[in-house]
């Protein structure tokens, strides 16, 4: 297929991106690992000992960050529906996270007690129609805080990956009735043209599961 002019323009940037050129030189596997990065310098995610979980981690740039942070003592499982190169320390389940067979098989990989951080970097393949787009992208935000509120700790953490739309202000809404703290994160890693920000809830209230539940089934 003869490459488009959006699609000539889109590599032009992604090639002389400093943040592509620095995951190069650094041996990083994505440019997202310092959107990570950043976000943990600031709000402290990551520490030795911790179980973390990385939605949508294919290639594994966010992996490779947790696995440094962690230092060798913890557990980082993460599961994407493409393939995902080795990580030595990194637990790699393959699968549709949409699909409760896979869901559920991701649930019983968990350690007991519950996990301290849910990393969600999930997006949907994009199809160029902008209100499918956001539905399924919102579908995923909903089911990666779904499991975030059945795996996480009382005092865990959940960060996932949003973007501004017509569902947005509804989701962050959610996320307000789910933790009792919030924040918004827009790392410097994120193109200044992307809509995407990252929502970062800490601590999980008491009703939490009561306050999802009436969200989904108003739906």
């Amino acid at each position: 297929m003869k490459p488009t002019r959006t699609s000539k323009a889109w590599m032009r940037e992604h090639v002389n991106d400093p943040f592509v050129k620095k995951a190069k030189l650094e041996g990083y596997r994505s440019r997202a690992s310092y959107k990570l990065m950043e976000i943990d310098d600031r709000d402290k995610l990551l520490m030795p000992g911790m179980t973390v979980v990385d939605l949508g981690a294919t290639p594994g740039g966010w992996s490779q960050v947790a696995k440094e942070r962690l230092k060798g003592k913890g557990r980082i499982i993460a599961i994407d529906i493409l393939p995902m190169d080795p990580l030595v320390g990194v637990d790699f389940l393959q699968g549709d996270f949409n699909d409760p067979v896979i869901r559920q098989k991701l649930m019983d990989s968990l350690p007991q007690p519950k996990v301290d951080l849910v990393l969600s970097d999930l997006a949907p393949n994009i199809s160029g129609v902008a209100l499918y787009d956001q539905a399924r992208a919102t579908e995923l935000w909903v089911a990666a805080l779904e499991f975030a509120v059945q795996s996480v700790k009382p005092n865990g953490q959940f960060l996932v990956k949003v973007f501004h739309g017509i569902d947005f202000e509804d989701f962050v809404r959610l996320m307000r009735a789910v933790f009792v703290t919030l924040q918004t994160r827009k790392p410097a890693a994120s193109r200044d043209r992307s809509t995407e920000v990252y929502l970062l809830g800490k601590t999980l209230r008491e009703n939490a599961q009561s306050a999802l539940d009436r969200y989904l089934g108003a739906e």
